[in-house]
């Protein structure tokens, strides 16, 4: 597990460190972080516990035609392992490319937070490692939201529906994600409503009538119990209630204020859902990832002196260390990603 552990520790160095880079720096050392956590999440073997389920995908849908590939349900990861097939590529392939995607997403929402090194710490333990690395799908999804988000706090509504629309297409779920555009702008609320109505109707036409039913035997009807997802739904609580208590002072930008509010909401709402279906909320509580990301790299800023801000921080670090370790030590499923193999070794 020495991998996922120097994941948390680059960005547990840049975080406690007192140096500062210059811009061009800056952005060396995050394309650095694009690319190598791209390769160590893309280029895994056997890590991960949907690893068995993806694979026969692959091989399934490379005897298809592409209209039969893109008429599967998440048609854009069908149609990548489609592609990827028919070039002569791997299964490898196919994870790297979803990595990419994934930590496309996840540089640019951090590079917009006022401590995006701290954002990138919150993000290693379990929205990187845990979802990067096993569920598929659902990252390429939540690598769009993230880019989503960003453009709905910059109040660019159409381009928030494009990208969750697109991750839509690589995982059903994140269809969810547009009502909240509508309660988080302001303005033009009736028109706005319209479009995210229209967009959720369609989008749910498109992708989830034919499965609906599915959904609902497998995550409520068969009461299945995700493991460990009363405690990943509480993760995101946490940050929501700090945000609901200091919303004055971690809320500074006013745009953006109904939509992390909003977020924090539904993030609350999980808490009591869980007992009905926690497969079905835990999945969905991916999404509220973010929220983690976006109040933590906040959080200093409620330290009134240096010392206090320090402490913080340090805090901070040992609290997600804390999750690393329990997780990859105590968790059910974590046999499944240890130990850590790369492909190419």
């Amino acid at each position: 597990m020495t991998i996922f552990w120097l994941l948390f520790l680059w960005p547990a160095l840049a975080v406690l460190s007192p140096f500062r880079l210059t811009l061009g720096g800056q952005r060396f050392a995050w394309f650095s972080v694009a690319v190598i956590f791209s390769l160590i999440v893309g280029l895994r073997h056997e890590v991960g516990g949907d690893w068995q389920t993806y694979l026969p995908i692959f091989h399934d849908t490379s005897g298809l035609t592409f209209v039969e590939a893109i008429s599967k349900s998440d048609p854009g990861y069908f149609a990548l392992n489609w592609l990827v097939a028919q070039l002569g590529g791997s299964i490898y392939w196919v994870n790297l490319f979803c990595a990419l995607l994934l930590m496309w997403g996840t540089v640019i929402f951090c590079r917009r937070q006022p401590n995006p090194w701290l954002a990138l710490l919150v993000s290693v333990p379990y929205m990187l490692i845990v979802v990067g690395m096993g569920y598929t799908r659902q990252s390429v999804a939540l690598g769009f939201a993230l880019i989503g988000l960003v453009a709905l706090a910059e109040q660019r509504v159409r381009w928030f529906v494009a990208w969750v629309v697109l991750g839509a297409l690589f995982h059903k779920s994140a269809v969810l994600l547009l009502p909240i555009a509508a309660l988080a702008v302001t303005q033009n609320r009736i028109l706005i409503a319209t479009i995210i109505g229209a967009t959720t109707a369609l989008m749910y036409y498109l992708l989830l009538q034919s499965s609906s039913d599915a959904l609902w035997t497998n995550y409520v009807g068969a009461d299945l119990q995700s493991q460990g997802g009363a405690v990943r739904v509480a993760m995101n609580a946490v940050p929501a209630i700090l945000l609901f208590l200091f919303r004055t002072r971690l809320l500074l930008e006013k745009k953006e204020r109904n939509l992390w509010l909003w977020m924090s909401a539904f993030a609350l709402a999980c808490i009591p859902l869980v007992g009905l279906a926690s497969t079905a909320i835990d999945r969905l509580a991916l999404y509220l990832i973010p929220l983690q990301l976006f109040v933590f790299a906040r959080l200093p800023r409620l330290a009134g002196s240096t010392a206090s801000r320090t402490a913080l921080v340090i805090s901070l670090v040992a609290y997600y260390a804390a999750v690393e370790f329990v997780w990859l030590n105590y968790a059910t499923h974590s046999q499944y990603w240890v130990p850590y193999h790369f492909m190419p070794l």
